[in-house]
């Protein structure tokens, strides 16, 4: 008699539920069929099986949908986790593959178009679904959250930080300007006390007269007619000509006027919404990758889609993928090398020889480009960029 299934409550039974729960060998599991094998054995008679045959059949007539399918579905389950249970927060690429294999109906990798990790994590970061980032300890990713309703939080938080410097910004302005019309003030006082003035003394034996005189009443005279028509007309040609030259002074500033918007709405048509250009040193604004990158420096290595840039970070020794929304530009010292990142003169290489932090401008002079040597005067800080020089 052959030798049937274990009954229930048998140690036999038991232990081969023991085996049968939590994970098994990966390579003793097959994706076409969903089956997981325990031993060597058990998996050379599921190949072997009718019903396994079929399926490599089908397979075989569209391995690429088979392919695409299972590699989404993973990629789905993948950035599911990431998002649910870590967020937008750095986390170890290593430890979210770990949680996610843990659950025993997932979608294995060798099923995929990846064929390790490291290929999926570089995939996460060309699509631009995580920032990816290489250290000594491995590969980490920051989810982005491409959700509206989150962008159009963080946009509502920005704008509102934004306000907030701008109001602290006008307060401090106004502050200094008080304080230096103070000094003003007192420093004029004191010049004045300074000043020799002479004390009015009245004299004693002065006496006081006082001189009324009536004058005489004179009947005006009367002007010939033909004077007065001749006044009346001089008057009248005067207040022509004045109000004649009061027009052409108008039409003179005008004039000037619409030079100034015309130059005006070229500059603005030369300006871009985009600004990120190849081997210019950036800041890092943004709090989402960590606070330990919040102000760090680097070189942008590579530009991506106008708004997008790898930056290698100075310390620590790092690449990054960010959006220009989380960096800024840098403003060297007076004789430091800079690029125009925006504006008229984009891409064009200068040297800073005046810096206005009040107004938040500077004055270059040109070294590259038709125009090399002009200098260019009130030019704002996010319109240049620090320029970085190679060691050699």
């Amino acid at each position: 008699m052959g030798k049937g299934r274990a009954e229930p409550g048998t140690p036999k039974y038991i232990a081969n539920k023991i085996k049968s729960k939590g994970l098994q060998k990966l390579r003793w599991f097959c994706q076409m069929c969903n089956k997981q094998c325990r031993d060597e054995n058990g998996f050379k008679c599921h190949t072997m099986s009718e019903s396994h045959q079929r399926q490599l059949l089908l397979f075989a007539d569209n391995a690429g949908r088979y392919l695409s399918e299972f590699s989404y579905e993973f990629s789905k389950g993948f950035l599911f986790l990431l998002k649910r249970q870590f967020g937008t927060k750095r986390v170890k690429a290593n430890k979210v593959y770990q949680e996610y294999i843990s659950d025993r109906t997932h979608l294995h990798m060798n099923a995929t178009q990846w064929t390790t990790l490291t290929g999926f994590v570089k995939w996460l970061g060309k699509t631009g679904k995580c920032v990816v980032d290489e250290t000594d300890e491995g590969w980490f990713i920051t989810y982005i959250d491409r959700d509206p309703a989150t962008i159009e939080l963080e946009e509502k938080m920005r704008r509102k930080e934004k306000a907030e410097k701008d109001d602290k910004e006008r307060e401090t302005d106004f502050l200094q300007r008080q304080i230096r019309e103070g000094q003003l003030k007192e420093s004029t006082e004191k010049s004045t006390d300074n000043g020799t003035t002479k004390e009015l003394i009245r004299e004693e034996d002065g006496k006081l007269s006082l001189n009324l005189k009536m004058d005489t009443f004179k009947k005006p005279a009367v002007a010939p007619i033909k004077n007065v028509l001749s006044t009346v007309g001089s008057d009248r040609m005067s207040m022509i000509s004045k109000s004649s030259s009061r027009k052409s002074e108008k039409r003179k500033i005008s004039a000037l006027e619409e030079i100034i918007q015309e130059e005006t709405k070229k500059k603005n048509y030369m300006r871009k919404d985009y600004w990120l250009l190849e081997n210019i040193v950036v800041k890092v604004t943004t709090k989402t990758l960590g606070l330990e990158y919040l102000g760090k420096k680097g070189v942008v290595t590579k530009v991506m889609d106008k708004y997008g840039c790898m930056v290698k970070l100075f310390e620590p020794k790092v690449k990054l993928k960010l959006d220009q929304n989380h960096v800024e530009t840098v403003i060297p010292n007076v004789g430091g090398r800079v690029i125009v990142v925006n504006g008229m003169h984009v891409g064009r290489e200068a040297e800073l020889i005046k810096l206005d932090a009040d107004n938040f401008c500077v004055d270059v002079k040109l070294k590259s480009g038709p125009a090399t040597g002009k200098i260019i005067t009130r030019l704002p800080f996010e319109d240049l960029c620090k320029q970085h020089i190679a060691e050699s």
